[in-house]
């Protein structure tokens, strides 16, 4: 079993490497430094997707800044103070969010936002990403709040203090690197979607100037150019594809090693 389960690990991690690997030897070829810096250019004349990264980057923080509070708050709500019905019926609802499709998120927000705003914006496209995270951020905060040992809450509760003290000073401290690694994949995962973008930010050929208004980014970018019929832009679309995956990959140890140096 134990050959067994290394032979498993080893296809698994034998995959990933195959997949970063093809997608680097056809995106290096047209990866440059004009190219993470230039917007994009009629065919023949080169181009790049810096307004794209710049795009992507604040879409991220705008989903990040509303998906992430809400979805910890929410975990902890459910595994600290609620109970009864309601707890079982929230735990429930965020259950069947998580495997919605993202494309009927992107449709519902281009219903409640888009079309009351009358344009495609950052702000909508933020939210659609936002709705993807939370549900991903309140479960992964809620089981691992459900980790730390009952012992931590009840010597601080013994000393006096609150239980909103408890959990902000003791528990979540406790479960920050897990939370952490939670809103990771929730990053993760929003990172590389597409269909919601393409209902709500849309996509601009220049740098994003406020988010009320068109914005590109990276997966809309990568997708219109690998549907066009020129090879350039197919080679860009794999460059932008690996410049996506390093930014990801970067975020994730980033994160990993900050939360493993104040938590150890």
């Amino acid at each position: 079993m134990t050959s067994l389960t290394a032979l498993c690990t080893l296809v698994a991690v034998g995959i990933l490497v195959l997949i970063l690997s093809y997608i680097a030897m056809r995106g290096v070829s047209a990866l440059n430094f004009r190219f993470l810096i230039d917007t994009p250019r009629p065919i023949g004349e080169g181009g790049g997707i810096g307004n794209a990264i710049v795009g992507s980057g604040m879409l991220l923080l705008l989903s990040c800044a509303v998906g992430i509070p809400v979805g910890i708050a929410c975990g902890i709500y459910l595994s600290e103070f609620g109970g009864g019905w309601f707890v079982s019926a929230v735990r429930f609802l965020i259950d069947r969010l998580t495997g919605i499709p993202s494309i009927v998120t992107g449709v519902f927000v281009y219903a409640v936002i888009v079309l009351r705003m009358k344009h495609f914006s950052a702000f909508a496209g933020g939210i659609a990403l936002a709705l993807i995270m939370i549900p991903i951020v309140a479960r992964t905060t809620e089981e691992m709040i459900k980790l730390v040992p009952h012992s931590l809450r009840e010597g601080a509760l013994a000393l006096g203090a609150p239980q909103w003290r408890v959990t902000i000073g003791v528990v979540l401290p406790a479960a920050a690197s897990g939370i952490a690694t939670g809103a990771m994949l929730a990053i993760a995962r929003v990172s590389g979607e597409t269909a919601p973008l393409l209902f709500t930010a849309f996509g601009s050929r220049f740098f994003p100037r406020n988010l009320n208004e068109p914005i590109a980014s990276l997966t809309v970018q990568i997708y219109n150019y690998a549907i066009s019929p020129y090879d350039e832009w197919h080679a860009q679309a794999w460059a932008a594809t690996l410049v996506l995956m390093a930014l990801i990959l970067s975020i994730n140890i980033l994160v990993r090693f900050l939360t493993r140096q104040k938590f150890r």
